[in-house]
């Protein structure tokens, strides 16, 4: 029986969209920096974003696969304008966020699952790679963060996955059993972390996902996406 129920985010709750790479994106990015005071060409403002990134990924070498908080790169930004940024920099990523979202909605049934397990007593987190700039304001908009018993953000910690520590951490943290643990996840980089440290895996198949089902390593798999057949599965319902 699986006491505790852990869920990639994008791609497995959250169907999502973004492109960072369209030239209008950083025009409409340069002059909102613009309003606030900071000067930059479109081009030069993409260029020192992405050394700015580099940099703090170079500079956390402490694991396999580091992470960084995006708020850091926008409040150095401001900072190299002369601009003081103060809370600048947490609105800006909300803001370069929503710039370079096409779309975002929950997948079909991801409302049902969450609180059939709530009803059972489930302790539900996330655990994921992503901006806790953009995934905790995310949540909240799909108004699933009620669900959660925590939420476990690869920014906040610095370490992304599959980078093994980042699963152990997340273990230490919450004290959990991997035997009573179901890791939920729609690629490799989700599942194969829980794999290595002897988490059940469930792989969930959805437009998000990469490479071919029959390559995934699962414990178990659902290929039409649907999540509500997780009761099934894992005989929780």
């Amino acid at each position: 029986m699986y006491n505790n129920i852990v869920f990639n985010l994008y791609g497995t709750l959250i169907d999502i969209k973004t492109n960072e790479e369209k030239d209008e994106i950083w025009e409409k990015f340069a002059i909102y920096f613009g309003y606030n005071g900071a000067h930059y060409e479109k081009d030069e403002l993409k260029e020192r974003y992405s050394k700015i990134v580099n940099k703090l990924i170079k500079n956390n070498d402490k694991y396999e696969c580091p992470d960084y908080e995006i708020e850091d790169v926008f409040f150095k930004l401001y900072k190299d304008k002369g601009v003081k940024p103060k809370k600048k920099a947490k609105q800006t990523a909300k803001t370069f966020r929503l710039l370079s979202t096409e779309y975002i909605k929950l997948y079909d049934g991801v409302i049902e699952t969450l609180e059939k397990l709530v009803e059972q007593n489930k302790k539900i987190y996330l655990l994921s790679n992503a901006q806790k700039a953009f995934a905790n304001a995310e949540i909240k908009y799909l108004k699933i963060k009620k669900y959660f018993n925590d939420t476990c953000i690869s920014s906040n910690i610095g370490i992304r996955k599959p980078d093994i520590k980042f699963y152990e951490y997340f273990l230490e943290k919450y004290q959990l059993e991997p035997k009573e643990t179901l890791f939920i996840g729609n690629d490799y980089i989700d599942l194969k972390g829980a794999n290595d440290m002897g988490i059940d895996s469930l792989y969930l198949h959805t437009n998000l996902s990469n490479g071919l089902p029959e390559n995934i390593e699962a414990t178990y798999k659902i290929l039409d996406g649907d999540i509500r057949k997780i009761f099934d599965i894992i005989n929780v319902g």
